[in-house]
């Protein structure tokens, strides 16, 4: 197969109060975004002052992107401490509140603010979407069909959205149910190939409900500015190292559907409901939930999905040289994601007192040293 599967990956990260844990004030957020302007160049705004965004550049290279996703991050979390903040890759912020947010003064997102309204600065939440270029661009929403019932192992790989507003959701991903309030999220329809697709993008366009497939938020879309299926249903990973993980087995399933394409050939509602499902028992349980095989009916683990993924995708890694790079994510799934290493550290923290507060500001400091690869959990 002569085609390279580039890939891209794309982080947010939220700021914190390096004192507080709260989101920060809107002018030291400010501050923050004007001096990280000059001093780290893949980053952007995100739609709550209180983010931040950064991209690395197409690659076929694990090594490059990890390089360049650590860049970032120890790039922004220096402009941070700077200002008195600290940086934390998580898919939630354990302390901030939806009334504390303050959002940018960027067009795009004044529009969203005024469509959404009250229930726009609640998305407090951070994703790793990845981009893997494809062959045959015009394939693109069968693919996406196609690995549609991949994304529960994705999230259940990736989760790290325990808390939200000061509280223990019980959840593994929050992230999910928080985003579910906008409108066009969550799974896309199974749309029958391209045609439909750009037909339903069209009709949302001249009803002035969007101004193009960009306002489209699934957990998997094509992307509008590259040839790529963008992977969005993750969490964005505290270690460097699980994102750049999680990005190679998204590359290696891709390239296993185009190159064998009897899988997955048959996907329709039935598997698209049945993986909604799916979803929502990775968000109760993690990497304990048990996941519908809509082929054969049997429930797996997600240890025996993630098994049967990586045999499925073995010769691929290979091709790729992602091989090791695959495997950690048994690394994962063996020793837990930061979900489960969050939620011990605040159980932990709570046998030393009695406020959830104190035990999640210890979450934070934790969170803000794994971030940039100083730390464990």
């Amino acid at each position: 197969m002569d085609a390279v599967f580039r890939f891209g990956i794309e982080e947010e990260y939220f700021l914190a109060d390096a004192e507080t844990g709260a989101t920060p004030d809107a002018d030291v957020a400010d501050a923050f975004h004007r001096a990280r302007g000059a001093e780290v160049k893949p980053a952007s705004h995100e739609f709550l002052k209180g983010q931040v965004e950064v991209q690395t550049e197409p690659t076929t290279s694990f090594e490059e992107a990890r390089d360049q996703l650590l860049a970032a991050r120890l790039g922004l979390a220096k402009v941070a401490e700077e200002h008195g903040l600290l940086l934390l890759a998580a898919g939630s912020h354990p302390l901030a509140r939806a009334r504390d947010q303050d959002t940018t003064e960027k067009e795009r997102y004044q529009r969203l603010l005024a469509e959404l309204g009250v229930i726009a600065p609640r998305a407090m939440i951070c994703a790793m979407h990845t981009h893997v270029e494809t062959p045959e661009p015009d394939g693109r929403v069968r693919l996406m069909n196609r690995l549609t019932p991949f994304l529960p192992l994705m999230l259940a790989l990736s989760s790290s959205s325990p808390f939200w507003q000061g509280r223990d959701t019980g959840l593994h991903s929050y992230r999910l149910t928080a985003f579910a309030q906008w409108p066009r999220t969550g799974l896309p329809e199974m749309f029958a190939d391209e045609d439909e697709y750009r037909r339903f993008v069209e009709l949302m366009v001249a009803g002035g409900v969007i101004d193009d497939a960009s306002f489209l938020w699934w957990h998997i879309r094509p992307s509008v500015r590259f040839p790529t299926v963008e992977l969005r249903v993750c969490d964005c990973c505290t270690r460097v190292d699980d994102a750049v993980a999680l990005a190679a087995l998204y590359q290696a399933l891709t390239r296993c559907l185009v190159r064998r394409p009897e899988i997955n050939a048959e996907v329709g509602v039935v598997d698209r409901g049945v993986c909604a499902s799916n979803l929502w028992q990775v968000q109760q349980h993690g990497l304990e939930a048990r996941l519908i095989d809509a082929r054969s009916g049997e429930t797996r683990t997600v240890g025996e999905q993630l098994d049967a993924v990586l045999a499925l995708v073995e010769s691929d890694a290979a091709a790729l040289g992602s091989t090791d790079w695959i495997a950690r994510c048994r690394a994962i799934a063996a020793g837990g994601t930061s979900a489960d290493r969050q939620r011990a550290l605040f159980r932990a923290a709570k046998e030393r007192t009695t406020s959830d507060t104190h035990a999640l500001r210890e979450v934070i400091r934790t969170l803000a040293a794994v971030t940039v690869g100083r730390g464990e959990f």
